[in-house]
């Protein structure tokens, strides 16, 4: 017999036969999918098939559970062209579920249908699929939509019972319009497997909080943590628990993005509602009423908010409308965080203020929020009388999920009312998981997010973003070797990014150029240890969570502690950066995503010789695994290879294994052990961490200890300090007391004691006590005493001319902080220290994170150190200055000036910026950068010109 493959089963020649026989039987001769009377509707007996019984087998009467009706699909290119498609898909449907599920098929008569069918429709929306199902008689619907994209065709399915009006399941197909018959095959296999509609077999119960196990599921989906999902026309489901099961809802056509909230569809869909409080007031219902709808088409989820507000507009904090500020946070928000694999502990954030700012994160293990995560997508905020609305556009391109159409993604939405210091989520949140001072940090427990159902995704594995950029400048640097002086210059480059499947991306760059990132800014350094200055270039922060090593959860009650000795083995910044010079990128590529449970990460970067570093061309490469395990907790590996060492001929390799884990709401552990191999250095190699963390609300307890040998030198990674081994005790008592104007009270000590790792010799010690009052409206203030006992094994120069001998120092030191909290107008923390410095004193004055909005566009950033030290060697003083002026024209166009002076390095610099996002993801940027020595202002009052250049870049992004 000549057997045709038609999808995943195979087709006679009779079975084709059949079916176009059954379409001649219209009464004319035309295009197949011309039919319109199979088009319109038929019923057929479905019911579970039994076990090892053959799909495509009859059942038997009793096993009937009711009557199935498939629509007519959407055409959503809406050109009349492809009308013929319309009604064909569904009539093609019919046929193979006939003769797959049922010996009867009751096809209803034309007639009968006018009621319930108007001509020519095929309807998408739920409620309406609903009312045709009801009008029939039917209990379950299959429905969908196609679009037809020259050669290729899309179709996605949807089984829906019609009592609840569920999407119980879906699926996606798309290929070749010449391989209709075979997508068609596909898809009614996708949708009613193995005989039976999913939603007939009944469902397990939900496990019980916290525990495992399978829950409700809906079928090839992720069992739900959570109660079952909601019916319609319900849009949230809440269990005693305090879970939460949220349902998207389908929109016909594309939303006007214009923050007006005037669409039809919210009027007729259910808001999701009722936060509840995580501060100041756990579990009780949030103080402002915000309104929310959770909805979707082919290409985007929209996120619409209606923030009801009962202060006037005056009184809203929305001072900042640039992306991705640090002061948004500080501003009223509302955010959105979807967790794409249920995983239950990483996620993506979204969120804005009244003035329309974008911001965006990614979080990696309930923490560790990666800022610089920037996919396109788009926002826009209006106000009403009582408030102000909010409309979110984020496509499916932006994102990665599971493989398959229907989705169980997990969700979260957080409302902050800063004037309050109130931070209120769609479900209820311990008040130990807020990480000290704040009302924004719950959004980073992704285990106690609500479960999203009812999305119907397009495959993600098509996904192709190519963006090249084109740069232009000219420079002066009279410190190169030979000196340049107005030297012009042009480059370009690209990046892509395919890809690969829903959940694996791949990114490539080419001729990669930082140019337009900002300059780092400047710190004083009194201690004889490394300064780390962290990653500002595009390429090396999107994904990074992935590679990071050895970081658990943002924890709360006043803890997040993470030792700053410990060593980071993949460090970015050694990368194109060497002795403070650029070393040119020629390229490379990077693989991120999710495999089931693993997360995988692989970098390769080849970087071009420089002459002035003496950086040889060199090839850097990282590779990460990490696994998910229990509930909150995973195991992982890292790897990298430097092919030039900085140490010696040859290559230096790092390997590493790291464990975090959660359990409960309030105990962590943490673990690593890693070890390096650098050319002349084989032994006393090795690095490893222990650590354990209670972080109850009112009680915390953090034990650790670090060891990082001598040798340890992890040539793609950061060390701050080496060849010690350090035990610390921490402690936390944090009272909320029934007064007033104090949310909380914390008094607490830490208690450092490190050796030296190869002649356990006392290094350092400190004993710190403090006490903190925050009070309700975030201001914070602050005390501390600190004892210190520091080994110097060799001279150290604070400063020149000023040279410590070896030999051991106890000190004492105290410190006043007070902080006003981000929500006024001018805010900033002022910190006092007094005490002893080694053998002599210090005293330091320092403004830090301050911000004056001067109005909605203009503000200023300000920071401050003074620091006097006097000591038997000699007595110095160091400055540090540094003011950020931000002009914000609108949310996607900016102007920031960063102007900087340091008595150590005799430099006063500025770094001006101006950014366009002229269209989502395409940026111009205009960046002057000037360097000056200060050397001769005294006697002078002139200073010397060090280097300086002015450059344009532009960027383009094309999303296929």
């Amino acid at each position: 017999m000549d057997t045709l493959q038609s999808g995943r089963h195979g087709r006679t020649a009779a079975t084709r036969t059949a079916r176009a026989g059954a379409i001649r039987d219209c009464g004319r001769v035309v295009t197949p999918y011309r039919c319109a009377s199979l088009a319109l509707v038929a019923l057929l007996a479905a019911g579970p098939a039994q076990a090892g019984q053959d799909p495509g087998a009859p059942l038997q009467p009793d096993a009937l559970r009711g009557t199935m009706a498939v629509l007519p699909f959407a055409n959503l290119t809406g050109d009349p062209d492809h009308d013929w498609i319309r009604d064909g898909i569904a009539a093609a449907l019919i046929n193979d579920l006939q003769r797959r599920l049922a010996p009867r098929l009751d096809v209803l008569p034309r007639q009968q249908l006018g009621a319930a069918l108007a001509p020519g429709e095929a309807p998408v929306a739920v409620p309406r699929v609903q009312e045709v199902g009801r009008n029939l008689g039917a209990r379950w619907v299959v429905s969908g939509s196609y679009r037809r994209l020259g050669d290729r065709i899309a179709i996605t399915g949807r089984l829906i019972e019609v009592a609840s009006g569920e999407v119980t399941r879906g699926s996606r197909v798309e290929g070749p319009l010449e391989e209709l018959f075979a997508l068609q095959d596909r898809l009614a296999s996708e949708l009613v497997p193995d005989g039976a509609p999913a939603a007939a077999r009944p469902a397990a119960p939900p496990p019980a909080r916290g525990g495992a196990g399978a829950g409700f599921s809906l079928a090839g989906t992720p069992a739900i943590d959570g109660p079952p999902p909601p019916r319609p026309p319900a849009v949230m489901a809440r269990d005693e628990q305090g879970r939460a099961t949220v349902r998207a809802v389908r929109v016909a056509e594309r939303l006007r993005l214009d923050g007006q909230l005037d669409e039809r569809v919210y009027d007729t869909v259910r808001p999701l509602t009722d936060f509840i409080q995580q501060v100041p007031d756990e579990g009780a219902p949030a103080t402002e009423r915000t309104e929310a709808w959770l909805l979707f088409d082919d290409e985007n989820i929209y996120i619409g908010v209606r923030a009801h507000d009962s202060a006037p507009p005056g009184q809203w904090v929305a001072n900042d409308m640039r992306r991705d500020t640090p002061q948004l946070r500080q501003n009223d928000t509302v955010a959105v965080i979807f967790d794409t694999f249920y995983d239950r502990r990483n996620g993506v954030a979204f969120y804005t203020n009244p003035l329309g700012a974008r911001a965006d994160f990614a979080i990696t293990n309930e923490g560790n929020p990666n800022s610089d995560w920037n996919p396109v997508w788009d926002v826009r905020t209006g106000r009403f009388e009582g408030g102000w609305t909010a409309e979110m556009e984020i496509p499916f391109k932006s994102l990665r999920y599971r493989p398959g159409a229907a989705q169980v993604w997990g969700f979260q939405m957080r409302r902050v009312v800063r004037r309050k210091n109130e931070g209120a989520y769609l479900t209820q949140l311990p008040i130990s998981a807020v990480v000290r001072g704040g009302a924004i940090a719950g959004i980073f427990r992704v285990s106690d997010a609500a479960t999203l159902v009812g999305l119907e995704v397009p495959p993600g594995g098509r996904t192709l973003e190519i963006k090249p950029y084109a740069i232009g400048g000219v420079f002066t640097d009279l410190e190169a070797s030979p000196l340049e002086e107005n030297a012009a210059t042009g480059n370009g480059g690209l990046d892509v990014k395919v890809g690969l499947t829903q959940n694996l991306t791949a990114d490539f760059t080419y001729r990669t150029d930082f140019a337009q990132v900002e300059v780092d800014e400047q710190q004083v350094n009194l201690t004889r240890f490394n300064l780390f200055f962290p990653e500002k270039r595009e390429f090396f922060l999107e994904g990074r969570g992935i590679f990071d090593f050895a970081t658990g959860a943002a924890v709360g009650g006043g803890g997040g502690f993470r030792d700053p000795n410990a060593p980071i083995l993949f460090y970015s910044r050694r990368i194109g950066l060497q002795d403070n010079h650029v070393v040119p990128i020629v390229g490379g590529g990077r693989l991120t995503g999710k495999v089931g449970p693993f997360d995988v990460g692989a970098l390769s970067i080849q970087t071009d010789r420089e002459a002035v570093s003496g950086a040889l061309a060199t090839n850097f490469t990282v590779a990460r695994i990490k696994r998910d395990i229990l509930r909150r907790s995973s195991i992982g590996a890292l790897f990298t290879n430097r092919s030039v060492s900085t140490h010696g001929a040859g290559a230096a390799r790092t390997y590493g294994v790291d464990g975090t884990f959660s359990f409960h709401d309030n105990i962590h552990f943490l673990g690593y052990a890693a070890r390096t191999d650098t050319p002349g250095y084989r032994d006393r190699n090795m690095s490893y961490q222990g650590k354990f963390d209670y972080t109850g609300d009112l009680i915390g307890i953090m034990g650790n200890h670090l060891l990082v040998e001598r040798n340890f030198l992890p040539d793609v990674g950061f060390v701050r300090r080496d060849n010690f081994r350090q035990s610390t005790l921490q402690w936390r008592i944090s009272p909320r007391p029934d007064i007033d104007a104090i949310r909380q009270l914390r008094t607490g000590g830490n208690l450092d004691y490190t050796l030296t790792a190869d002649t356990s010799q006392l290094e350092t010690r400190r004993f710190i006590l403090g006490g903190e009052a925050e009070f309700e409206n975030g201001d914070r203030l602050t005390f501390t005493r600190m004892d210190n006992y520091e080994l110097l094994r060799e001279p150290f120069s604070p400063a020149k001319d000023v040279t410590l001998p070896i030999g051991g120092y106890d000190f004492t030191e105290y410190s006043l902080t007070y902080l006003l909290g981000q929500q006024h107008r001018a805010n900033g923390q002022v910190a006092v220290r007094r005490g002893g410095y080694f053998n002599g004193d210090i005293t330091s004055v320092d403004f830090t994170s301050g911000y004056v909005e001067l109005t909605r566009h203009l503000s200023i950033e300000p920071t401050v150190s003074f620091n006097w030290i006097d000591l038997p060697q000699g007595s110095f003083r160091t400055d540090l200055t540094v003011a950020r002026v931000n002009y914000t024209f609108t949310p996607r166009m900016f102007f920031a000036g960063l102007v900087q002076y340091n008595s150590s390095t005799d430099t006063v610099g500025a770094n001006l910026r101006f950014r366009w996002e002229y269209s989502p993801g395409s940026e111009l940027f205009v960046v002057y950068t000037e360097d000056r020595d200060t050397l001769g202002l005294r006697p002078d009052r002139t200073t010397f010109l060090r280097n300086r250049g002015v450059v344009i870049k532009i960027n383009r992004l094309f999303r296929l």
